[in-house]
């Protein structure tokens, strides 16, 4: 099973890659992860797997996704 975690995007990472990066957000823990292959922008919430972004959501949908991994106890508060 894959587990997809909720975060924010603080900041796109200016780079001369293709691979481009952002500074994201997961409740207070910020790692730089890969969004080539998202449209995103600063202020979105995304998934991120294994360093990259696989899919941009709604604010209501992180937070949602982030109490539900929290109720099983993949996600500490």
């Amino acid at each position: 099973m894959c587990l997809a975690i909720p975060g924010k995007i603080i900041e796109i990472i200016e780079s001369d890659d293709f691979l481009q990066e952002a500074l994201v957000d997961f409740g207070g823990i910020r790692k730089n992860i890969c969004i080539a292959w998202i449209d995103a922008t600063e202020g979105d919430y995304v998934l991120a797997h294994a360093g990259m972004a696989i899919s941009v959501i709604d604010e209501q949908e992180a937070e949602l996704t982030r109490q539900a991994l929290i109720a099983v106890g993949d996600l500490e508060q």
